[in-house]
This record gives C-alpha cells, sequence and structure tokens, in this order.
C-alpha cells in the first residue's frame, strides 16, 4: 500500500512536469500564470502525503507532512471558493503547534526538564588570514513571535536563530559590524523574513524555501522548493563581511539593499 501512494505521488509529478514541457514548447494551449494559482496548492498537499508515506516507512516527518497537507487543502479550497485562505494566511495555522507540543508531553514529557534559550556552537572561520580558526555561534531558539534586530547600533555576532512560527526583521544598516567574516543564520517552519543590508558591507546570501518566495533586491521567485543564491562582487578578498543564510519550509523571504 505504501509503494502505491508513493508511486501516485510520484506519476502527479510526472503528469504534471509533462503539461509543463508541453505548454512551453506551445503543443497545447495553456494559460500557465493562471494555471500555477491552482497547481502549486496541489503540489504542497502531494508533498505532504509523500513525506507522511515517508514517515510510515521510517524516514520523514509525521508534522511537517501533516502541515504541508492542511496549508495545501486550505489553499485548494480557496482556489475554489469554499473558503477565503491566502498564502500569507500561513500564520493562522500556528495552533498547530500547540497540538505538537501537546503530543510532545504525552509521549516525552520529563517532570523537571528545562530547555536553554541560548547554547554556543562552533563554526569555522572562512577566510584567508584565519583559516580553520575555531569559533562559537549564539544560538538562539524560539517557538512563536516576531523578532526585530534594529536598534540602532547593535552589534552584530556570530547568530543562529530558529523559529518554529514567526517573524524576523533585521537591519544591518543600524548595526555596528565587526572587521570580520560573520555568519548570521535564520531557519524557522512557517514565517516571514525581511533583511536590510547596508551598500558598503560585502556579504554572501543563501536563502532557501520550500513553499512560498523569495525576493532579492526585487527579483522575485516563487513556488515550491526556491532558491536563490548571491555573493557581492569583492566578498572573497574583504575582510569584514557577512555571511547569511536563511531556510524556512513555508513563508516569505526578502532581502533589500540600501
Amino acid at each position: 500500500m505504501k509503494r502505491i501512494y508513493s508511486n501516485f505521488f510520484a506519476i502527479g509529478i510526472i503528469v504534471i512536469g509533462l503539461v509543463l514541457i508541453l505548454s512551453n514548447i506551445g503543443a497545447i494551449d495553456w494559460n500557465y500564470s493562471q494555471s500555477w494559482h491552482y497547481l502549486y496548492p496541489v503540489f504542497i498537499l502531494l508533498l505532504g502525503l509523500k513525506i507522511l508515506i515517508d514517515f510510515l516507512r521510517g524516514e520523514g516527518g509525521f508534522w511537517f507532512g501533516t502541515f504541508c497537507i492542511l496549508f495545501g487543502g486550505l489553499l485548494i479550497l480557496d482556489r475554489f471558493e469554499v473558503l477565503a485562505f491566502e498564502f500569507k494566511d500561513v500564520f493562522k495555522l500556528w495552533p498547530l503547534l500547540i497540538i505538537y507540543f501537546g503530543f510532545s508531553l504525552l509521549r516525552f514529557g520529563k517532570k523537571g526538564t528545562t530547555r536553554k534559550s541560548s547554547v554556543n556552537i562552533e563554526w569555522e572561520a572562512g577566510s584567508k588570514k584565519k583559516k580553520n580558526k575555531k569559533k562559537y555561534m549564539k544560538n538562539h531558539n524560539y517557538a512563536i513571535g516576531e523578532h526585530r534586530f534594529e536598534s540602532e547600533g547593535w552589534t552584530v555576532e556570530p547568530t543562529q536563530v530558529k523559529n518554529a512560527v514567526g517573524e524576523y526583521y533585521v537591519d544591518f544598516t543600524k548595526a555596528l559590524i565587526p572587521n570580520d567574516e560573520i555568519p548570521f543564520h535564520i531557519k524557522g517552519w512557517a514565517g516571514e523574513v525581511r533583511i536590510i543590508l547596508p551598500d558598503n558591507v560585502e556579504f554572501r546570501l543563501e536563502a532557501l524555501v520550500k513553499a512560498g518566495e523569495i525576493n532579492v533586491f526585487g527579483e522575485l521567485s516563487e513556488g515550491i522548493n526556491r532558491s536563490t543564491y548571491y555573493e557581492t562582487p569583492g566578498y572573497a578578498d574583504a575582510t569584514r563581511k557577512l555571511d547569511i543564510y536563511v531556510n524556512y519550509k513555508a513563508g516569505r523571504i526578502r532581502v533589500d539593499r540600501i
């Protein structure tokens, strides 16, 4: 039965790909922009089914699969005007976290356990002068909420922040950036990330989203499994530079430079 469901998912993806190819070469008349509005919710739903099938095999994640099925299903219902639910309404699904934590307590809860909000993990500097030198990166874990790095004169440190559902606003134009290569990593399940970069600082950016959109300097990429890589011309030789990494399951990532 598991193999049947997996084959069904594979056939669905193959059919979608063939239709796109036939449309691109003019073999069929298909309004891509209008059809994509209906197509990507179906893909999210199929992705969720595939992840749940993998979970039954001991390979996938139950909660992310459930999220994709619910998210894709609500988008499909919106397309057929059964109810109103847009992509930006992903934040309305945050109660899933309460359900998740509830099940976690039932299965794995331990009396007196605590969770640290910040720990240090090692990273390796990649600059020529400090090759292979070990440093420490602060790791902050949050569940839900909005987090802003925008106060005047805030100091940029090697940082990794994780958020299940929420928003990040990071304004590097107001920050004190040391003369070093500094990693700044943001990871999350669902949400929105807005980053503003100064014009006088070299940086490297890698942004990934499973379902959603990435907008870097006005260049928009939206859909399923979107990724963007950008490196300023002087990044390799600069001593002061940022290494920015953003990874979200579902949401919006926007990067501007002033």
